[in-house]
Parts: structure tokens; sequence; C-alpha cells
């Protein structure tokens, strides 16, 4: 179970990109984060990995504070977090297979991981994760000749590598168009149901929080506004949620 208590995080700068967010998320849940850009989503996400360092409050998982881990107890429970990003963030250069390889660097020695070697019982299964998003075609592919909807099944597959318990996507089809979006929603929601991974999902479009997730959380201005079933957000919560001059789409 993951617990997120009383979350702010302020910048540098004096933004406020959380303030005081609160909630719980069941183990094997799907949960989508909607909000304008810039409502924190990204910055929530982001704060749960400690990839960001929280202001205030505390972020629990399965009853460990991850926000007072040590570095080794923060290693350890990031083997568990599988993140994919919005601009997929692969190495270009590099191997399709090389990338999704780099989803077991928690688990191998670094300096044989420095040289891109990985055991053979590693290889194969990053090659089972190509097969399971149809890619494995593509294993020694350079991960830039690949069209951005398969740039982002090799970071499913790469972030699976982990053999995660939480999956924490941030905005990942934001850059697609609509079918490429419906086919990566549908790998996250096989992911879920079929392993019984926790998923945490930002997105921007309401038909897709409604075909795919089981509960939704919004953001506006940092603030928690909404937490309920998506089927909950009638037209007065979501001109709450979007503001007055938002048109509805799905």
């Amino acid at each position: 179970m993951l617990q997120v208590e009383h979350l702010t995080k302020v910048y540098e700068n004096g933004t406020v990109a959380l303030e005081d967010v609160s909630f719980t998320v069941p183990d094997g849940q799907f949960l989508a984060i909607i909000g304008l850009s810039g409502s924190g989503k990204s910055t929530l996400l982001r704060c749960i990995n400690r990839l960001i360092e929280p202001t205030e409050g505390r972020i629990l998982w399965n009853g460990e504070d991850i926000t007072a881990a040590s570095q080794e107890d923060l290693r350890r429970f990031r083997r568990r977090v599988g993140m994919v990003f919005q601009h997929f963030n692969l190495v270009h250069r590099s191997k399709v297979l090389t990338n999704v390889l780099a989803g077991r660097l928690g688990y191998t020695n670094p300096a044989m991981a420095l040289f891109n070697r990985f055991s053979k019982e590693d290889v194969a299964g990053a090659l089972a994760q190509l097969e399971r998003v149809g890619l494995r075609e593509k294993a020694f592919a350079r991960a830039d000749e690949l069209s951005g909807g398969q740039q982002q099944r090799v970071g499913i597959a790469r972030a699976l590598m982990q053999d995660p318990e939480m999956i924490l996507a941030d905005e990942p089809v934001a850059s697609l168009d609509p079918v490429l979006a419906h086919s990566i929603m549908r790998y996250l929601e096989a992911i879920n149901e079929e392993d019984g991974v926790t998923v945490l999902c930002s997105l921007h479009f309401l038909d897709l929080v409604h075909r795919y997730s089981d509960r939704a959380i919004a953001l506006k201005e940092g603030k928690l506004v909404f937490d309920g079933l998506p089927s909950e957000i009638d037209d007065e919560k979501f001109k709450e949620i979007y503001g007055q001059e938002a048109e509805r789409v799905g």
C-alpha cells in the first residue's frame, strides 16, 4: 500500500507545486492522476520516487517511510518501482535491448553494468519483455530508429525488467496520437490486471481515465480537489478541476 501524507513541495523560486496532498493507494489499483499542465502531477510522481525531494510530508510504501529512507533503502525501494516517462528517456544511440536491460541496473554489479555486461538470464528476460510488447524483432535496432509509440513500448519493457510492484507513468501517452495512446494504455492495463502491479498514471484525457482507471485523483494548483471514481466526474466537477472555460472531451 502507498500512503501519501500531507505532501508539500515548494521549489527554490517559491513556486508551490504541491500543497498538503494526502491519499492512499491500495495494492493492485490503477489510479489516474488528472489536472491541467502545471497542476503538480509530474511533481507528485517524482516525489513518490524521490527524484524530487518533498518539502514537507511523508510517503510510505508498505509502512516504510520513503521520505526518511537511507540511500541503500531508497535503492531497494526504487528496484520495485518502475518509471514510464512522457518523452521515453531512452538512450537513442544504444540498441533497444540495451535500453531494456537498463531496468536491471538496480540488481546488477555496477562494474559489470558499466560495460553493459548482463547475465544470460537478464538478456533472455529482456527479450521476453520485448516479445510481450511486440518488439522482439527490434531488439538490435537503435532506439532512435523506432517510432514514438514503439519507443514508449521499450520504456514499458524497461520498467518491467525491474519486476516492479508499482509503476509510475508520467503522461505516458501525451506525445502520441489517440490510436497509439490506447495501445500504450492497454499494455499498462494488462500489467495491472495480469501481474497485479499497482499503476499510478497521470493523464489529460477523460476518455482514457474512464476506460482504464479504477479511481482518479485531481490536482489543481498543487491541491487535491477530487478523489473518487472516474464516473463521479460530472460536468460541475470537471469545471472545478479544469476551469469554467474548459471543454469536456470524452
